[in-house]
Formats: C-alpha cells, sequence, structure tokens
C-alpha cells in the first residue's frame, strides 16, 4: 500500500511538473483540434468563370500567382466599403491622397521599429500571465482573464461621451430615462 501511494505521489509530481514546463511562446486561448477533419474555414468558394469579351485581354499564365477567379476576402471588403481594393498590392507606397492623412497621424513622431517592440512586449505579457500549472496542463483558456485589465468598458465610454454632449450615430438610442 504504500509503495501505491509513493507511486501515484510520484507519477501526480510528473504530471505537475510537465504541466509546468510551458512551450516558448505561450498561448492563452489553448484552441486546438484533433486534426481528424478538413478545415471547413479554409475552404473558399471560387467566384464563376467568365470568358472575356477579348480574349487578348487575359493577362499571361503567372504560376504561383492569382487567377482571376480566386477569391480575395480583403480586396472584396475594401470594395465593398467603398475603398480601392488596389491598396493591397500597392506595395507600401503611400497615395497622394493619404499623405495629408499620414503626415497629421505621424505629427508627433515615428517609430519605425513599433511592430518589434509591441511583439516583445505582448510576448512578456503572454509568459507573465499564461496561467497557473493546472490550467496550462488541462489547455484552460486564460486569454479574457489575462487582457481584462485592458479591454474598454464600451458602455461606461459611450455615457462619458453622451455625458460631454458628444453624439455617436452606430451607437443605441438613449433608453428611457436616460438623457441624450
Amino acid at each position: 500500500m504504500q509503495t501505491l501511494k509513493c507511486a501515484l505521489a510520484i507519477a501526480l509530481g510528473a504530471t505537475v511538473a510537465l504541466g509546468a514546463c510551458s512551450p516558448k511562446e505561450p498561448r492563452l486561448m489553448n484552441l486546438e483540434t484533433n486534426g481528424t477533419g478538413p478545415d471547413e474555414f479554409g475552404i473558399l468558394p471560387v467566384k464563376p468563370l467568365e470568358l472575356p469579351q477579348n480574349l487578348a485581354e487575359l493577362p499571361p499564365p503567372d504560376p504561383g500567382g492569382t487567377n482571376l477567379v480566386e477569391p480575395n476576402p480583403q480586396a472584396d471588403a475594401i470594395a465593398a466599403l467603398g475603398g480601392n481594393p488596389a491598396v493591397l498590392t500597392r506595395g507600401g507606397s503611400i497615395p497622394a491622397s493619404d499623405s495629408g492623412l499620414v503626415r497629421y497621424a505621424s505629427r508627433y513622431g515615428v517609430d519605425p521599429d513599433i511592430r518589434q517592440v509591441l511583439a516583445a512586449e505582448d510576448l512578456e505579457f503572454r509568459q507573465h500571465h499564461q496561467g497557473r500549472v493546472l490550467e496550462r496542463l488541462f489547455k484552460t483558456n486564460v486569454y479574457y482573464r489575462a487582457y481584462r485589465p485592458m479591454a474598454l468598458n464600451q458602455h461606461a465610454e459611450l455615457e462619458r461621451w453622451r455625458a460631454a454632449g458628444v453624439g455617436n450615430v452606430s451607437a443605441p438610442p438613449p433608453q428611457k430615462g436616460e438623457k441624450n
């Protein structure tokens, strides 16, 4: 009996020790799949084939490139919202029509390494908030609890703006008894 208790204690200790080992890249969401089926979200329906009026208008074949019926959800969303989908293929150049906006947004300076700085800070944050040993062992989702202090209370913010007399057309109208 004593041997069995000792073996169980060792097994439990080994399990906890393995659970305490964290991956290099902490994951707060812990969403996994067993990999036994297709990724239904990765399947995008193609657009219907069309025969152009003039076959000379067809672009030359581009192995590894895109084709005319391949879906491009980002470009489709930009076009649906009234934007210019060509900005996706522009290669980083800023059009003259946006130069004033860029100048205004960068009036206090621009950090060229901001993406790397934010990635390093977020990695450090996730390493610090990746959950307790049993949460990691049982792959409990700790994402929302970790980022809760950074979340915006949308209702309080809406009330703050309403109290300042600023309207928001996308916000629901004030309820009965609420002041505008």
